[in-house]
């Protein structure tokens, strides 16, 4: 839930949705990127371009919507990457320093971690900083899945999906209210469960695509996966099985 939260804000940030100034929204993020173990600076510069062109050509941030989930789920090493090496391209010169700012400050924290496993595994605090490491360096490893797949894969009426499971956005804090937040990208996220209430009743055709299957469809699915694996086994031809052959 940590890295829920912290992600959420992060990215209020990217469009100055905090209702804070200029240098405090700079200040969080720096704070941010170093307790999620990414640099939010060099990741702002591919969301900015993946709102102005929305899983286009050039959007290296929704390129994973297009691949299957199993890819993105275990590209998500190399597609984060792939986002650093994009943003410090795309940053300003004033972002670009922020962003190795970021990656020393989180290299510092790394080779603390480090010492720590060494000299101090066995005190409590040790085990914390090494258990939160590992925790930011697999939730960061998941985005792709979550937070890109998740929202954008098989959109053919609309840009994004969303999501009305009042719990699932509870506990994620409103990170799935996606097709609103491409809508309207300055509104922050503790209204867009208003926003989405306005969008359900002005313009139905755009929220209509979950990111969560009900439970209808998961059902259905695994009646057709299983109605699949029936016919193939009662369709197969009884003189491949190498038993039979063995004592034909």
């Amino acid at each position: 839930m940590f890295f829920a939260a912290a992600f959420r804000q992060a990215h209020d940030g990217y469009h100055h949705s905090l209702g804070a100034g200029r240098r405090l929204t700079t200040a969080i993020l720096l704070l941010l990127s170093v307790l999620l173990m990414t640099s939010l600076h060099s990741i702002r510069a591919t969301h900015m371009a993946h709102h102005r062109d929305p899983l286009g050509d050039h959007d290296v941030e929704g390129r994973l919507a297009k691949a299957s989930w199993q890819q993105a789920l275990l590209g998500g090493i190399t597609y984060r990457l792939a986002i650093y090496r994009q943003g410090l391209r795309l940053s300003s010169r004033r972002h670009r320093v922020l962003a190795w700012l970021e990656f020393g400050l989180i290299a510092l924290v790394i080779m603390g971690a480090l010492m720590m496993s060494v000299f101090a595994a066995s005190t409590v605090f040790g085990q914390v900083v090494l258990y939160h490491l590992v925790v930011m360096m697999l939730a960061n490893a998941s985005v792709g899945i979550i937070a890109v797949w998740g929202v954008h894969h098989d959109c053919d009426e609309t840009i994004a999906r969303t999501e009305r499971n009042h719990l699932v956005n509870l506990l994620i804090f409103n990170l799935l209210y996606h097709v609103e937040h491409h809508l309207f990208p300055a509104i922050p996220s503790n209204h867009l469960p208003t926003l989405a209430k306005r969008l359900d009743a002005a313009a139905p055709h755009l929220t209509n695509a979950p990111v969560l299957p009900s439970r209808t469809t998961v059902i259905k699915h695994m009646k057709r996966r299983w109605n699949a694996i029936k016919d193939k086994y009662q369709n197969s031809d009884d003189s491949e099985c190498p038993i039979r052959k063995r004592f034909a």
